[in-house]
């Protein structure tokens, strides 16, 4: 039997957080992503959904160095000129073009890469709007 001002509360207080860290910890573990929150760049994730097919097939061949699409515009700098990507320097920002099945020319949707100086994108964002909104493309 229990006395009164025993312990049993606080140890089913500690179980209780330990028992919430080890469910949060399992969710970060298998992939479980809050999609609206976005990453640490403060844009949105992409839910998988959200990515099309022709999105990876861009990114394989951005992290094979090409050969791209659209040789004449491809891995180009893009500007930001719209600002919805964060603040960085000009030059940071590289664009590819994501082929629309049945679509003559371009289209709106993109791949836009961030830094990479050093040879590994730093971060990977669609645009499916023409740079009207962009998703972060999660584990690339």
């Amino acid at each position: 039997m229990l006395r009164m001002g025993g312990t049993s509360g606080l140890n089913n207080r500690y179980l209780g957080v330990l028992l919430i860290g080890l469910v949060g910890a399992s969710l970060s573990l298998f992939g479980y992503r809050n999609y609206a929150e976005g990453g640490p760049t403060g844009v949105p994730f992409c839910a998988p959904s959200d990515v099309p097919a022709q999105a990876w097939d861009t990114i394989e061949l951005v992290e094979q160095d090409g050969p791209y699409l659209h040789p004449e515009t491809d891995d180009k700098r893009f500007g930001n000129y719209e600002g919805v990507l964060p603040d960085e320097e000009l030059g940071y920002y590289r664009e590819y073009t994501v082929e629309t099945p049945g679509l003559g020319h371009r289209g709106e949707r993109r791949i836009v890469t961030g830094g990479g100086d050093d040879g590994e994108v730093d971060e990977w964002y669609y645009t499916g709007d023409h740079y009207e909104s962009f998703c972060e493309v999660p584990g690339v």
